[in-house]
């Protein structure tokens, strides 16, 4: 399918996490999409109900900033790309806080549409927004399904199940990062494609370097090592177990924290290093024995499709992973383990023995998984309005 000229192509209105606040599914695709299509990007809430806490007092603040400040930091923006910041209420569990985000969003959003030249379609990873449904006059809905939000800790599952009902039966096109959530949107009668999450291999397989990282400063060294958000996902008694083992060596959870349980850094070997800047993890990585990812098998995860577990594969460390549907497709690529005790006895035996020769081949199929072969089929399936909708595809091959 030839791609439209550039004065019919649509301006996206792409509904997400905060822009730059770190790299998601949807930054990834956009960035790649940005060359052609003109995009606004709405900075909005996140799922989770305002707690008395650190983490809520800090990321308020953050909002409070962004709305002050009506722009993004200051930073260069991609080109093509516009950052909005609605206000918006923190809450959206009553019919009146909808209904009040509704009326905000709205407001700030129906002029920056009607502004557009010509054809405008959203793009949603959040259910939060489908109340506006009725209100933008946008050409297309597209519902690019990441997760089962109703599944994370600390939000309101009867809620989010309901706005993301009427998202997913209302929208025109369904993008899902994983079967799990397929087979969850078809309980609402939606078919939808497949697209797994990419890699950027360049990135992730840096030259070698002997800039030091001055976060891993003074930890003993073998260090096995995790980065991402650590919050009730995470597998404490895997974490436990692989401390109590090692004989040296030090395990360090790298990421913001979202109440994560308590007893989950007890162990002297166990050290969490505040987030990092994304373009200093490859740096991270090349310093660890072995990359990690603890997960709990639990409803959440089991719908997850971590970017992480590609980005791992692609820095060449060996990594060992929880088995979860999304980690059971690279089973040949990593150790991929059910219990605690295997945890520990694999971590260990990478540390001594590096990535197995089986597994290094099993990773050139990364080669396939580029976030610019992704966007080539995000764009296809979605935002080619002079074509009707493609039935729904695989995510296998490019045209």
């Amino acid at each position: 399918m030839s791609d439209p000229p550039p004065d019919v192509r649509p301006r996206l209105l792409v509904f997400s996490d905060d822009w730059g606040r770190h790299p998601s599914s949807c930054q990834h695709l956009v960035g790649q999409l940005l060359p052609k299509y003109r995009t606004w990007w709405v900075n909005t809430i996140g799922t989770r109900r305002p707690g008395l806490d650190r983490a809520t007092l800090g990321r308020g603040l953050e909002k409070l900033r962004q709305w002050i400040r009506r722009g993004p930091r200051n930073e260069a923006m991609p080109e093509n790309l516009t950052v909005l910041n609605p206000r918006m209420w923190p809450y959206f569990t009553r019919s009146y806080d909808r209904a009040l985000n509704r009326w905000l969003l709205a407001r700030h959003l129906v002029p920056v549409v009607e502004s557009a030249a010509g054809p405008v379609v959203a793009v949603t990873t959040l259910p939060l927004v489908a109340g506006l449904m009725d209100k933008l006059p946008v050409a297309r809905w597209i519902y690019y399904c990441v997760d089962d939000f109703s599944r994370w800790p600390g939000v309101d599952r009867v809620a989010i199940e309901a706005l993301e009902e009427r998202l997913a039966r209302r929208s025109d096109v369904l993008i899902a990062v994983s079967r799990t959530l397929q087979d969850r949107l078809a309980r609402w009668g939606r078919t939808s494609h497949l697209l797994t999450h990419g890699v950027d291999l360049e990135h992730w397989q840096p030259a070698a370097s002997e800039e030091p990282v001055p976060q891993l400063d003074g930890l003993e060294r073998p260090l096995v090592l995790f980065w991402g958000v650590i919050d009730r996902r995470m597998d404490t008694p895997m974490v436990h177990r692989l401390a109590g083992d090692l004989k040296r060596g030090t395990v360090v959870l790298v990421g913001p924290e979202s109440d994560p349980d308590p007893a989950l850094c007890e162990p002297n070997r166990v050290v969490r290093i505040k987030e990092v800047p994304f373009g200093q993890l490859p740096r991270l990585a090349q310093q660890a024995a072995v990359l990690v990812m603890p997960y709990a098998d639990l409803p959440v995860t089991r719908a997850i499709q971590p970017l992480k577990l590609k980005e791992y594969l692609a820095t060449g460390r060996p990594v060992v992973v929880r088995r979860l549907p999304a980690t059971e497709e690279w089973a040949e690529a990593a150790d991929v383990v059910d219990t605690p005790e295997a945890f520990s006895e694999a971590v260990r035996r990478r540390i001594v023995e590096g990535v197995p020769d089986g597994q290094l081949v099993a990773r050139e199929g990364l080669a396939e998984e580029s976030w610019a072969a992704k966007a080539r089929r995000f764009d296809r399936w979605a935002l080619h309005l002079e074509s009707p909708e493609a039935s729904p595809g695989e995510d296998a091959g490019d045209d």
